[in-house]
């Protein structure tokens, strides 16, 4: 199953946008899904469902940093490399769907955050949501580009 597939299953079943995209590659990560869950729970719907960057998209940045990130404080060219490699996934991932921005991406009004509230997963959310397709494509982003 690839990456893509296995992401918008996880969507598909009830987690978030980022959750979806950092379970999908929690093995390669070397994290437990329990764990990939936890720290991806915030990130859905734009950041708590402010709508700011996609939930896909930071699942995908995570992902990055676990998999290629740097952690040595004291080295400037590894996080040079780190944030060319995060903008390089932004880019990809606006190229194909017009934007990085949760509440651009659903076509909701400029600056307009929804209640912390989520919906109901029901057929008629997945009918008026691209998400899963978003969801699908950002961790197709980072299988290319990460594995």
């Amino acid at each position: 199953m690839s990456k893509s597939e296995e992401a918008r299953n996880y969507f598909q079943c009830g987690a978030n946008c980022a959750q979806a995209v950092l379970c999908a590659f929690a093995k390669e990560c070397g994290i437990d899904q329990d764990t990939a869950l936890r720290l991806a729970s915030g990130f859905g719907g734009g950041m708590g469902r402010m709508r700011e960057v996609c939930g896909a998209v930071s699942g995908m940045f995570m992902a990055a940093g676990l998999l290629k990130g740097n952690a040595d404080l004291s080295d400037k060219a590894a996080k040079d490399a780190d944030y060319a490699r995060i903008q390089k996934l932004a880019e990809r991932f606006r190229a194909e769907n017009g934007s990085i921005v949760c509440r651009e991406l659903l076509g909701l009004p400029p600056k307009q955050s929804d209640s912390p509230v989520s919906e109901p997963r029901t057929p008629q959310y997945y009918k008026k949501r691209p998400c899963a397709d978003l969801v699908a494509c950002a961790a197709a982003i980072a299988e290319e580009e990460l594995l």
